[in-house]
């Protein structure tokens, strides 16, 4: 697959070290020669330009990108590479970086952004999952906020332990993607079984949570 990040600071840098070392073709765009190298010496292409020039976006090749990744250290800049990437150059998803909480709201289809992250926002859901069990932790939000990505960890008066997973009433609009038990990674069929300490990764609709919530977590 091939990746173009805007930004090679030290997050831009460690999204390309990662995901080439998974097997995918990185370009890198920075204007600063000094932070490109390191990008350059993970086996990235480099293009040593202003990512909000349309040249630098061509010589990257986005036109062929499957994915944009904006994560310099300015929301200015993620906005505007991201509205580039999607109107643009067609880029199929646009993942964004929010340096500031307060321009969260920017950061939305209307500027092309299909994943915005926030690093204050994915801090707090780590702590919670850290310390929440029999609670639905919100890991972040799809489609501008029309969906959500969360996970409950099972407690032992759960109502649903011991239930298949076919047997139990999803609410509408809502599908349960994985069950990570004991270091496993487990795809969900119908007739697998429910137990107590099991977390749930499920994408469900935002007005769906609370649904979720009485069905795992209370009796």
């Amino acid at each position: 697959m091939h990746i173009v990040i805007a930004g090679a600071g030290n997050v831009g840098k460690a999204i390309a070290r990662d995901l080439i070392g998974n097997g995918h073709k990185v370009t890198v765009i920075d204007e600063k020669a000094e932070e490109t190298e390191r990008a350059r010496s993970y086996g990235a292409t480099v293009v040593l330009a202003d990512a909000c020039e349309p040249d630098a976006l061509d010589k990257a090749d986005l036109a062929n990108a499957q994915i944009v990744v904006a994560a310099t250290g300015d929301d200015k800049v993620n906005l505007v590479v991201s509205l580039l990437a999607k109107t643009e150059y067609g880029v199929p998803k646009v993942v964004a970086r929010v340096n500031h909480p307060k321009n969260e709201w920017m950061f939305d289809e209307a500027w092309g952004v299909d994943f915005a992250v926030s690093t204050p926002q994915m801090m707090t859901a780590l702590v919670e999952e850290a310390v929440s069990v029999g609670q639905l932790v919100k890991l972040f939000s799809l489609r501008q906020g029309a969906a959500d990505l969360v996970e409950v960890t099972l407690p032992a008066d759960s109502p649903v332990i011991g239930s298949r997973v076919g047997a139990v009433e999803w609410p509408p609009d809502s599908s349960l993607v994985a069950i990570l038990r004991d270091s496993h990674v487990i795809t969900p069929h119908q007739d697998d079984p429910l137990e107590i300490g099991d977390e749930l990764i499920i994408v469900t609709r935002s007005d769906q949570i609370e649904v979720l919530k009485k069905i795992l977590c209370k009796n």
